[in-house]
Order: C-alpha cells, then sequence, then structure tokens
C-alpha cells in the first residue's frame, strides 16, 4: 500500500473540485492504496460534501495556522479546517517556506496546532538547488525534520513525512530513484534515532517533485518512498489515476 496525495495548490473552485470527483474512479488495482487530496481552503467544504467523492478519498487542508483562533487576517486554524472535514495538513510545503517567508520554528507551531486538533501533519521538508550543489542536502531536510519533531510528543502520533527537493518543483526536473532513496534513507535513519525503529518504520515518507504518470512506477519502487505528493498531475482524473494504478 502506498499514499497517493494531490496538491491542488491555488487550482479548483468548489464546482471544479466536484467535477473532479464525479470524473475519478477508485478500480480495483488502487483501492488498496491511500488516497487523499488537499484542495485550496475555499474548496474544502465543497470537496467534502461532494455527492461524487468516494469516501475512500481523504481530505486535507493545504496550510493552518498555529493558533485556534484570534486577529490573522486571511489564515485559517486547524480546529476550522477540522470542522469542514480535513483529515489532514499540510505543513511546511516548500512554497510557503519559499515564498511567504515560513520558518522551521513556525512549522514545528503548526506540526502541534494540527496534532491539537486531530488531524495528521504531513510534514515538508526539501532542499533548494542551491543547497543541493553545495552538498548540504542531508544538514538541510535534517535540520527541518529535527524542529518538527520537537512538537510531537507523543511517539504514538500519526505524522507523514514529504521530502519534495524544491528544485523538482513544476520545474519538470524530478530526482532520481537514486536522489529520493538516498533522502528518505535519510529521514529513516533520522526517524529510527528520535522514535524509535518501530514507528519509524510504519512512518510514511512520500516523495514530492514533478511527478507524473510516466516517471511515478519508477519513483514508487525506490527503497524506501511510501508514497507520493502530486502537484500538476492531479489536476487531471485521469493522470491522477494513472499514478494511484501505478502504486498498485
Amino acid at each position: 500500500m502506498a499514499v497517493i496525495a494531490g496538491n491542488w495548490k491555488m487550482h479548483m473552485a468548489p464546482e471544479e473540485a466536484c467535477t473532479f470527483f464525479g470524473a475519478f474512479e477508485i478500480d480495483e488495482m488502487m483501492a488498496n492504496n491511500e488516497i487523499l487530496i488537499f484542495p485550496p481552503a475555499i474548496s474544502l467544504l465543497a470537496a467534502y460534501k461532494c455527492e461524487d467523492r468516494d469516501p475512500r478519498v481523504q481530505l486535507g487542508i493545504q496550510n493552518v495556522h498555529w493558533e485556534d483562533r484570534g486577529a490573522f487576517t486571511g489564515e485559517i486554524s486547524a480546529v476550522m479546517a477540522a470542522s469542514v472535514g480535513a483529515s489532514y495538513a499540510l505543513v511546511g510545503h516548500s512554497e510557503r517556506r519559499q515564498l511567504f517567508g515560513e520558518t522551521d520554528e513556525q512549522v514545528a507551531l503548526k506540526v502541534a496546532a494540527a496534532l491539537r486538533h486531530g488531524l495528521i501533519p504531513v510534514i515538508c521538508v526539501g532542499e533548494t538547488l542551491e543547497e543541493r550543489e553545495a552538498g548540504r542536502v542531508n544538514e538541510v531536510i535534517l535540520s527541518q525534520l529535527d524542529l518538527a519533531l520537537t512538537s510531537i510528543p507523543d511517539p504514538e502520533a500519526r505524522f507523514l513525512i514529504a521530502y519534495e527537493p524544491v528544485w523538482a518543483i513544476g520545474t519538470g526536473k524530478t530526482a532520481t530513484p537514486m536522489d529520493a532513496a538516498g533522502a528518505h534513507g535519510t529521514l529513516r535513519n533520522r526517524l529510527e534515532q528520535a522514535i524509535g525503529a518501530t514507528t519509524a518504520a510504519r512512518t510514511e515518507i512520500l516523495y514530492g517533485g514533478s511527478v507524473q504518470p510516466s516517471n511515478a512506477t519508477e519513483i514508487l519502487a525506490a527503497q524506501d518512498v511510501d508514497g507520493v505528493l502530486i502537484g500538476g498531475a492531479s489536476l487531471n482524473p485521469q493522470s491522477f489515476g494513472e499514478i494511484t494504478r501505478a502504486a498498485g
């Protein structure tokens, strides 16, 4: 079983979300996977209520604030997201870090907020091209992970990790299976040190970065890759379905 997650980013208005679910069907080859969709916040409730959405497709919020309520114009709290059908929360996506200046400290606070309200955080980590070329991949992704782990006091709490090299997101460039396996192995080893081998083994680590039907099988076969976080290809129900089938 793999986790197949689609991040719609700033696409898919409420009516488009329902159109997607009307065209997305889970067949026998797809049914053993855990399937997640992260709609934009304005479409989350519509997706939750959409009659055509197979209930096996779980929903998440793309971002949460670390406070439960307050004077934070434009923000959405974890408790709000949970109240309209979210089961998961993306935390620390590279676009939040790169475009909006989100820090590792803020990511840790958001992880805590998600867990506090019953959401499963998907903790995103990844290096820029400059950091990769400087040989700092492990340093960067472990620093990002370590601080997030400080917000998970319960070793039994479920969370996921998404490794998304920044240079491969929306660029058409994809990390090789060896690149992905190397980074995922580094993350898994750190989890073993921090939370124990048993919990580390059951914590899913997803790869994100220009995942397409054409490369999904190869990526999913890489060592320590437990699923994928898909951007553009998740907007099309046919391509999203092909990737889900590739997971078997």
